[in-house]
C-alpha cells in the first residue's frame, strides 16, 4: 500500500529558487569541472553525473526561458529545487546538513513573503517602493532570501512593513558614540543624564534578556521603513535611514555593526569627503550617502554592538531636484528601456567611471553592487546620477593612505591589499551589476547584448586613457577573466562571507 504522494514545490518561489540554484551550479559546481557546454538556444552541463539544460539568454546572468530540465531514461523531464539540492549534495560529497533546509527555507521565505504582498499597500515614495520590490533576492546565491530567527515578516521590506522603532534612553556614563549623532536626538525627548537611542524591535527583543538598569524604555518613536538589506530602515519623518545591528543571518551573514565597524563609519565618512568632492568634479552625477555619526551603550561588547545604531543620509537629501533614487537592483528586474543603447551608455557613464577613478586615483574601494548602488533616473527615466551608498563595504587601499589614527582593529578593518581590492570592485562593478543590468536592457536579443558590451568597452577604454591605462585595467580590456563570487561555495562551507572565494567567468568586454 503507498501513501500519500509528495507534491513537488510549484509557482514563482520555486522557479526562482530552483533558476538562483541552477546558476550556481554553472558558475561553481559544474563550470570549474569543465561541465558546461554551450547549445543555443540551451545551456547543458552535468551535475553529479546527470545531464541538465534550460534555455538561456543575457550571457553571463544566465536568465532562463522557460523551465529547466533532466535527462531521464532518454528523456527531457522537468527539474525541481529538491531534485538540484540533492545532485548538489551528491557532486560535493556530502558533509553539510544545514544545507537542503536554507534553500528550502529561502524557498519558503518567498512565499510567505508573495502572500503578504497581496495585501500588503506599497509606499507612495517611489524610492522606497522600489526598495521594497526585490523579493526574490540574489540571482547567484542558493537560499537568497534565507532569514534567521522568528517573526521577521513583520519586518519585511519585501512585505511593505513599517512599524516604530523603539527609543531607549542611554545613561550619560555608559554612553558611547562617535562623529556626529545629533539626527537621533531628534528622535524623541530623553530624561536628564540620558541621551536618545532609537533600537530596531526585532533586535531589541533579541537582545532584551541581557538589558539592565542603564537603559530605559522611553516607548514608540517614529514609524520606519525597512529598506533592501532589511536591518538599515528610513524615518521619512526626520529624513534618516538608520542601520542597526540585528543578531539574524540574513543570506551569508549575522548582520551585526561591530565595534570597528560603527567607528569605521565614521572614520571613512571623515576621509571620503574630500575624495567624493573630488571625483564629483570629474564626474557631476556622482553622490554618497555619508555616514557622519554612531550611538550606542558601553554595557560590554554584545550590548555595544548590538544596539549600535549609524546613522546614514537620506538619499532625497542628496539627489537633484526632479531626481528619482532607484536601487540597481530593481532596475535589473524592470523592463526593457525604449532607447536600449542610449539609456545603457548613461547608464554605464554614471555608475563606472566614478569608481575606477576612486580605486586608481585615490586607492578606494566601493563594494558598487545592485543592492549598494542607487541610480538617478530624471523625469524621462534616463539615468542621471549614481548614488553609492553603506560604508561597511568600503575600503581604502593599503599602502595609499596614513591610518596612524585610529584604532588598529579599525584601521585593518578599513583596509585591503591593492589586489583583493581590484578583484572585489571588478566582481561587484561588472558581473553582480552591469552584467544583470545589460541582461535586462538587451532582453533576449543577444546583438544587441553584445552592442551594448562594445559600448561598455569604449567607455571603459576612454577610462582608461584617462587614468594613464593603469595595469588593472588594461588586463581587463585585454579579456582577463572576471572574478564572480563563490556564494554557494561559503554557503557549503558554513563560513563567514568575508572568506568567500571567486570563480573565473568569461570577460564581455573581450
Amino acid at each position: 500500500m503507498h501513501g500519500p504522494a509528495i507534491e513537488a514545490p510549484c509557482g514563482p518561489a520555486e522557479e526562482a529558487t530552483l533558476a538562483a540554484l541552477l546558476r550556481c551550479c554553472v558558475r561553481e559546481v559544474a563550470g570549474p569541472r569543465g561541465l558546461v557546454w554551450p547549445a543555443p538556444p540551451y545551456v547543458l552541463l552535468r551535475v553529479a553525473g546527470v545531464l541538465l539544460r534550460a534555455r538561456t539568454h543575457g550571457g553571463a546572468a544566465l536568465r532562463f526561458d522557460g523551465p529547466p530540465e533532466r535527462l531521464e531514461s532518454g528523456a527531457w523531464r522537468p527539474l525541481s529545487s529538491d531534485e538540484l539540492v540533492t545532485l548538489v549534495e551528491t557532486e560535493l560529497g556530502g558533509g553539510n546538513a544545514e544545507f537542503a533546509g536554507q534553500v528550502a527555507a529561502s524557498r519558503a521565505a518567498m512565499e510567505a513573503i508573495l502572500r503578504a504582498r497581496v495585501e500588503a499597500v506599497p509606499p507612495a515614495d517611489p524610492w522606497l517602493a522600489s526598495e521594497q520590490d526585490l523579493v526574490y533576492g540574489h540571482p547567484f546565491h542558493p537560499s537568497p532570501k534565507a532569514r534567521g530567527g522568528d517573526g521577521w515578516l513583520r519586518y519585511a521590506p519585501e512585505a511593505h512593513a513599517e512599524f516604530p522603532v523603539r527609543l531607549l534612553g542611554v545613561r550619560d556614563d555608559v554612553l558611547d558614540e562617535g562623529g556626529d549623532p545629533s539626527m537621533l536626538d531628534a528622535l524623541g525627548e530623553a530624561p536628564p543624564g540620558h541621551r536618545v537611542l532609537p533600537a530596531h524591535p526585532w533586535q531589541l527583543e533579541l537582545l532584551r534578556p541581557a538589558l539592565g538598569g542603564e537603559l530605559i524604555d522611553l516607548g514608540p518613536g517614529p514609524v520606519v521603513a525597512p529598506t533592501s538589506s532589511v536591518r538599515t530602515v528610513y524615518a521619512p519623518s526626520h529624513e534618516v535611514c538608520l542601520k542597526f545591528s540585528l543578531d539574524v543571518r540574513i543570506t551569508n551573514c549575522v548582520r551585526k555593526n561591530a565595534w570597528y565597524e560603527l567607528a569605521g563609519a565614521v572614520e571613512l565618512t571623515r576621509r571620503l569627503a574630500p575624495v567624493f568632492d573630488a571625483v564629483s568634479v570629474r564626474h557631476p552625477g556622482t553622490r554618497w550617502l555619508p555616514e557622519p555619526g554612531y550611538r550606542s551603550a558601553a554595557l560590554g561588547t554584545r550590548l555595544r554592538e548590538g544596539l549600535g545604531v549609524i546613522v546614514r543620509h537620506s538619499p532625497w537629501a542628496v539627489c537633484s531636484p526632479g531626481v528619482t533614487p532607484v536601487p540597481a537592483a530593481a532596475l535589473a528586474l524592470g523592463k526593457q528601456p525604449p532607447d536600449p543603447l542610449g539609456w545603457w551608455r548613461a547608464y554605464v557613464g554614471v555608475v563606472a567611471p566614478p569608481v575606477l577613478d576612486l580605486y586608481f586615483t585615490h586607492g578606494v574601494v566601493l563594494e558598487p553592487h545592485l543592492q549598494n548602488v542607487l541610480v538617478g533616473l530624471d523625469a524621462d527615466g534616463l539615468p542621471v546620477e549614481a548614488v553609492f551608498r553603506d560604508l561597511e563595504g568600503a575600503k581604502l587601499v593599503e599602502g595609499r593612505h596614513d591610518l596612524v589614527g585610529p584604532h588598529p582593529e579599525v584601521a585593518r578593518a578599513l583596509t585591503y591589499d591593492a589586489e583583493r581590492g581590484w578583484a572585489r570592485v571588478v566582481y561587484c562593478l561588472l558581473v553582480n551589476h552591469l552584467t544583470e543590468i545589460a541582461a535586462t536592457v538587451a532582453g533576449p536579443d543577444d546583438a544587441l547584448l553584445r552592442a551594448l558590451w562594445r559600448e561598455a568597452r569604449d567607455l571603459f577604454d576612454r577610462q582608461a586613457d584617462a587614468l594613464g591605462r593603469p595595469l588593472g585595467l588594461s588586463d581587463l580590456l585585454a579579456g582577463a577573466p572576471l572574478p564572480a563570487k563563490a556564494n554557494l561555495g561559503v554557503r557549503w562551507a558554513r563560513a563567514a562571507d568575508r572568506t568567500a572565494g571567486y570563480v573565473p567567468i568569461a570577460n564581455p568586454l573581450a
